[in-house]
């Protein structure tokens, strides 16, 4: 998985008054939680744009006072009028222990039922996975090449290699559905199969 790297400054103070400090010259307040304990440090807001205004996934290197701390985004607070970053919490990872973390569904190939007219529902978009940090996928593939009208593709059905996806098997990725302009979908008959609508126009011979 790919990595975005920001640099920050530990905090030394938590407090209500440092915070707004912060945040009005700027900076982002954070915690690091999973280690022995919370890291709090802030950085500029704008070093966290590859990491927040992105579909993608990252891993994130947080380098702090010569020190870097391997960790993923666990949540995020916005302004409700502004949508400034208010505040952003990470977990740090470890190489040999698990972690579970959102993956981006990337739908790959050309669905039969599409080219008939049929809608592709994208029921989900983003999937919760659990691996170990050099497992994590940068995304998961669903291929809906073979997906005809009224057809799902389920969890199931998806590449697992080294991960472990966190829904249940039947869950519905996606989902080819009708619609008004929508032709039938079904396979190409054989033209022996195929009764002949043409008649011949044979002329009656009356014997004498």
């Amino acid at each position: 998985m790919k990595s975005v790297s920001i640099q920050g400054s530990k905090r030394e103070s938590v407090g209500k008054k440092a915070t707004k400090a912060l945040r009005n010259a700027g900076l982002v307040p954070c915690v690091v939680y999973g280690g022995d304990e919370p890291l709090h440090f802030s950085a500029p807001e704008l070093a966290f744009k590859n990491l927040v205004y992105t579909p993608d996934a990252h891993t994130v290197e947080i380098e702090l006072d010569g020190v870097t701390v391997q960790a993923i985004l666990q949540d995020i607070q916005f302004h409700p009028v502004t949508d400034r970053i208010l505040h952003i919490d990470f977990y740090q990872i470890f190489d040999g222990k698990e972690v579970t973390m959102n993956i981006p569904v990337h739908f790959t190939g050309n669905s039969k039922g599409v080219r008939n007219g049929g809608v592709l529902r994208k029921t989900n978009r983003v999937l919760r996975v659990k691996a170990l940090p050099k497992d994590l996928p940068d995304f998961l593939e669903a291929d809906i090449t073979n997906l005809k009208i009224g057809n799902k593709l389920y969890i199931g059905e998806l590449p697992q290699e080294n991960i472990t996806i966190m829904h249940p098997d039947n869950t519905v990725v996606c989902q080819v559905r009708t619609s008004r302009t929508a032709v039938v979908d079904d396979e190409d008959e054989d033209e022996d199969d195929v009764p002949s609508t043409e008649t011949s126009d044979v002329a009656a011979v009356k014997e004498d």
